[in-house]
């Protein structure tokens, strides 16, 4: 079956934010006096903000957390929120040869909404599927299920694109088409061990592919 669907993770793969991500992890854990332990959490970026905030404060400061974090990440925004290189060129690309495009993150989706519409990419998509639009997340298949449900797709006719272990994980348990990229989170060697379906390291790549 073809593939006619491509969905994809937002931060690393899309946004280059992961600069905002980290200093905005960096101001809630000063403030709530959690010890920053060398980066550790930017390496559970990909997972469900309430999955980090109950790991790293605890179940009972978990809503602290989570509000902490929403509002030092919507003050820097704006300044902090890129496109990657070419990504507005390789959506509108993929838009004008009949894809269905969409994203699939773990972070709200009132907050990706934000990002997509700062970032002029929400002409191209079709779906946003959203931490709220799920009860279980990544690495699970889920949120990925549910975007192909809404979309009437099956896993066959579905890529989905990403940068961190954890999507690739979701793609594979969702028998999705798993592709991974080199320019966000994890590194190319911890990708390769992940066994995702593809590696990339240029969007055109990715044209290529399909």
């Amino acid at each position: 079956m073809k593939i006619d669907t491509v969905l994809f993770d937002l931060d690393g793969t899309l946004v280059d934010s992961l600069p905002l991500i980290k200093r905005t992890y960096q101001r809630v854990f000063q403030e709530m006096n959690i010890p920053w332990e060398n980066d550790e959490v930017m390496t559970w970026v990909g997972r469900s903000l309430k999955d980090i905030g109950n790991y790293f404060a605890g179940e009972e400061r978990g809503q602290e957390f989570f509000k902490v974090y929403q509002h030092y990440y919507a003050i820097d925004h704006d300044e902090y929120t890129k496109a990657y290189a070419g990504t507005l060129e390789m959506l509108e690309k993929l838009h004008n040869k009949g894809y269905t495009l969409g994203v699939v993150t773990s972070k709200s989706g009132a907050v990706a909404k934000r990002s997509i519409d700062f970032l002029g990419m929400a002409k191209y998509m079709q779906i946003l599927i959203g931490a709220q639009d799920v009860d279980k997340h990544k690495p699970l298949p889920d949120p990925l299920l549910v975007a192909l449900e809404r979309l009437n797709r099956q896993p066959a006719q579905a890529a989905y694109v990403g940068d961190s272990p954890f999507d690739v994980l979701s793609a594979k348990a969702a028998k999705v088409k798993a592709i991974a990229v080199t320019w966000g989170m994890a590194t190319k060697d911890i990708m390769e061990n992940h066994q995702p379906d593809h590696i990339i390291d240029r969007w055109d790549e990715l044209y290529q592919l399909l």
